[in-house]
């Protein structure tokens, strides 16, 4: 072999001890908690496999997105949001503020790095991150070497796509949810909503808004509650019972105002799951439908309720009712799940469907310098508190080793290149 591929080869693929933490994604969690370590001067860096910060919000969100909680619940931790944006900011605002939270904090990650695969070496005590670059720049294999590991990859780091019979005979347009941007190229389109959560709802709500016909596949039950009650965030009315209030009681008001400010939603084909929405969100996960409109359109018809899916064909798709509908697109609200176990080699801390088994606010400490945010089924606020948690108890260990530092771990590493 020339001495040419030798060089080659070694510098595609190279060895970097970090001194502090690798933190995987570059989404609000894996900001949060890159901020709090910069508080406490911890060096980190940061992997993202996207060309930018927020890839889900930049790169898989329709261009009507709004936030769905007033933006105090939705901050990250000590940068609040600018006084001159809305109660409900934009995908753009939000955007807007997570590029200047980056720039704030002086966050840079290292984009177009994607995670191959992250293990625990027993002998050494330290993690091993083995990622892949895509950079024109700095392209090749990185193996990280670490002692402290942060997953802040998220539940909505790949989309969903259930088997649906007959569905590669259908010669209409499919997309999911996570592409479609405007109802703009739907005009005059029957669209098939697939899925009745935020997105579906939202999805078949700017599709009628521009004229196109949307029948939404509701598979399940749904809690559908009003956005704002008497001006009030229901969110908010929420949080602040909670102070006072048992979960049950929480939910029997919630259930109350709802049939007060929407009516009765189960008559247009939205049966209400037997659990609370808080208790729902709780025990499944699953967050309720918080209505901007969509509601107002399936009363008047203009969006169609239908149930679950039989089998599609050419043109068409039957219903488990027998109901036959002629259709054009096909738009799969059908979410995200996350990717956790396709790269993290572990078993005892993250479930088979990539969550901490211990449910929040306990589930963002593992062992062996393992952490995760963004995994709590509490949106921004439960990624907040979880990123202080890791932050705060990261920093406190790496100035522990700091003082007392173990040569033997450098010694035993010298052929890595050091980072930071």
């Amino acid at each position: 072999m020339s001495q040419n591929l030798i060089h080659d080869d070694l510098f595609k693929s190279r060895c970097i001890w970090v001194n502090g933490p690798v933190i995987v994604g570059a989404g609000p969690s894996g900001l949060a908690v890159g901020a709090g370590l910069k508080n406490q001067g911890v060096p980190f860096i940061i992997l993202e496999r996207a060309n930018c910060i927020a890839s889900l919000w930049q790169n898989r969100t329709y261009d009507r997105l709004k936030l769905h909680l007033p933006k105090q619940f939705c901050q990250l931790p000590n940068f609040p949001f600018p006084d001159d944006f809305p109660e409900y900011p934009t995908k753009y605002q939000f955007i807007n503020y997570l590029e200047s939270y980056a720039k704030h904090f002086d966050i840079t990650p290292h984009f177009n790095e994607t995670v191959l695969s992250a293990k625990y070496d027993q002998t050494f005590g330290l993690w091993r991150v083995k990622t892949i670059s895509s950079s024109s720049s700095n392209p090749g294999q990185v193996e990280y070497i670490c002692r402290w590991l942060v997953v802040a990859t998220g539940e909505n780091a790949e989309k969903v796509f259930p088997e649906f019979e007959g569905l590669e005979e259908f010669d209409g347009n499919v997309t999911h949810a996570g592409d479609y941007k405007s109802g703009a190229s739907y005009r005059g389109k029957r669209v098939l909503v697939v899925g009745c959560g935020n997105s579906g709802m939202e999805v078949s709500l700017d599709l009628c808004n521009h004229n196109a016909k949307p029948s939404m596949v509701v598979r399940s039950s749904v809690h559908v509650l009003p956005r704002e009650v008497l001006g009030k965030s229901t969110f908010q009315l929420a949080a602040l019972m909670m102070k006072w209030f048992p979960l049950w009681l929480i939910d029997k008001i919630l259930l109350i105002l709802a049939r007060l400010v929407l009516g009765n939603v189960e008559k247009h084909g939205l049966n209400r799951p037997t659990l609370g929405p808080l208790e729902v969100k709780n025990t499944l996960g699953k967050t309720p439908v918080l209505d901007i409109g969509a509601l107002k359109k399936i009363r008047s018809g203009k969006i169609k309720v239908v149930p679950g899916i039989k089998r599609f064909s050419q043109g068409r798709v039957e219903l488990v009712n027998g109901e036959i509908l002629e259709i054009d697109s096909v738009v799969l609200a059908t979410g995200y799940r996350s990717n956790v176990p396709s790269w993290l080699k572990e078993n005892e801390f993250f479930s088979e469907d990539g969550i901490p088994k211990d449910p929040f606010p306990n589930g963002w400490k593992g062992k062996a310098g393992l952490y995760a945010v963004g995994f709590t089924r509490r949106g921004l606020s439960g990624a907040s508190l979880d990123a202080i948690s890791v932050s705060h108890d990261i920093s406190k260990a790496w100035k522990e080793e700091t003082r007392h530092k173990n040569k033997s771990i450098a010694s035993r590493h010298r052929r890595c290149i050091s980072h930071f």
